[in-house]
């Protein structure tokens, strides 16, 4: 299998952000992860300064922010609307070389999202194509083998926790900081009454 690792996790030289402004991603936000994870990806996740929250990542680079209309948001909402709500439990740490991460489980609901995006948009590839197999993964923090030790060392009494994903979020760099664009929502039942 092949190991993967998030290309653009290092500040340039001159301290700039890593992202093109513009740049979109859609991500499965995990806010439970917040109060286990956070201060360890503020210190050791350079995307943290850059307005980026615990989440799994659906696809990066989705397309660019001018490129996005009225017609890929609706079929965004339809694509995302074909999959069902589910639970998702952080049990442990993983690595990749030079990160530590918590891997969901079940991994599988992620990655039918990514593939649903990519068999809609085919020229997308998740990191560009720079990797093979792509593992949905919550990134913690980047570094040695040292670092990783004492992040995953913080982590560790705050797991296992558990989401339940309900939506994927299309959110847009504008050269300061990542936010939100949009919200779409995963197919849920509607329960009428009399």
């Amino acid at each position: 299998m092949a190991l993967v690792r998030h290309a653009e996790r290092e500040l340039s030289a001159d301290g700039a952000a890593p992202y093109p402004v513009g740049a979109t991603v859609l991500v499965v936000s995990v806010p439970e992860a917040e109060p286990v994870v956070g201060g360890q990806r503020a210190l050791f996740d350079p995307s943290a300064r850059f307005g980026v929250t615990a989440h799994v990542t659906v696809l990066y680079p989705f397309l660019p922010r001018p490129e996005i209309g009225e017609g890929t948001v609706a079929e965004l909402a339809a694509l995302f609307a074909t999959h069902q709500p589910f639970e998702a439990a952080f049990t442990g740490c993983a690595r990749f070389p030079g990160l530590l991460y918590l891997g969901p489980e079940p991994a599988e609901p992620f990655a039918a999202l990514t593939r649903s995006v990519t068999g809609r948009w085919p020229a997308l590839r998740p990191y560009g194509g720079r990797h093979g197999e792509v593992v949905p993964h919550l990134s913690v923090g980047y570094g040695d083998d040292q670092v990783l030790d004492g992040v995953e060392s913080a982590v560790a009494p705050g797991l296992p926790f558990t989401t339940r994903v309900t939506a994927v979020d299309l959110a847009s760099f504008d050269g300061d900081r990542w936010t939100a664009v949009s919200r779409f929502p995963l197919h849920q039942e509607r329960i009428f009454q009399d």
